[in-house]
């Protein structure tokens, strides 16, 4: 697995971040806004993961794949308000560690499995698990259609995947695109929009939905708990490092406010 160095970068910061993620404000903060304290690096919420369960129909037995994982949320969530069994695969190696950690506190009925992987290839064989979901990974990856590929030949026939992401809106003028870029995950942009990449991968869409009001309300709920507690998380890390998250987090809500970003959720199956 050849890493650039831009992936090398990431992968070292998201260490950093679960490491992070899992001090008592941190977690305190995580609560507030998405209602879960897993340390979690994605915007899924609650309701979202439990509506996500839903719509993979997810029960007792159920083999669930889950990728960049991260700590374990929203997977071990839905297997513990399921039963379902669940496979956790991400690369940076700090996320899988708390969420094996994870299973242990929730004692889930159902078994788990982490892997170490490329979520373009997956150590799992042809049609072997029955329901996928990933949570805004795709926008986090420079590979989207390999994943998109490998997602479909490790699922069953007839399974579904369910996943989360955000897109620069398209359409804009080139300086408005550099902001809407700069704004959004590291690897945002895309070769191609989702429904044409899905297609090209052999996917069915179901339904693709917009959820960039939902979005924006939680990116405005966690810049505001950032800011209140501006102090204390800057004696947990440094100056530095809050001020770029601050500044960060006002980027992206002024690129939402002003219709750059969006946030979609797809239900896709793998039909014959």
């Amino acid at each position: 697995m050849n890493l650039t160095a831009e992936e090398k970068s990431q992968r070292s910061r998201l260490n950093d971040w679960y490491q992070l993620g899992q001090s008592p404000l941190m977690l305190s903060i995580e609560r507030s806004v998405c209602g879960c304290d897993y340390g979690a690096s994605s915007w899924t919420t609650q309701a979202e993961a439990q509506e996500i369960a839903s719509l993979l129909q997810l029960e007792h037995q159920t083999m669930l794949l889950d990728l960049g994982s991260g700590s374990g949320w929203p997977a071990l969530y839905m297997a513990k308000i399921t039963g379902c069994d669940v496979a956790l695969v991400d690369l940076p190696v700090e996320g899988l560690r708390i969420a094996r950690t994870r299973v242990e506190q929730d004692n889930n009925s159902g078994a788990c499995w982490v892997a170490v992987a490329d979520a373009a290839e997956l150590p799992f064989g042809v049609a072997t698990v029955d329901a996928l979901c990933h949570a805004d990974l795709l926008c986090c990856l420079k590979r989207k259609l390999e994943v998109l590929s490998d997602c479909r030949r490790v699922l069953r026939p007839g399974g579904r995947m369910v996943f989360t992401v955000i897109s620069v809106v398209p359409g804009l003028a080139p300086v408005d695109h550099v902001r809407a870029v700069t704004s959004g995950p590291e690897f945002i942009e895309s070769q191609a929009s989702y429904p044409v990449l899905l297609a090209e991968a052999g996917w069915t869409v179901i339904e693709q939905r917009d959820i960039t009001r939902e979005f924006t309300v939680l990116t405005r709920q966690r810049l505001t708990a950032e800011l209140k507690q501006r102090s204390k998380l800057e004696a947990q890390t440094n100056a530095t490092e809050v001020e770029e998250r601050i500044a960060g987090g006002r980027s992206r809500l002024l690129a939402l406010s002003d219709g750059l970003l969006k946030r979609e959720l797809f239900i896709v199956s793998h039909d014959q």
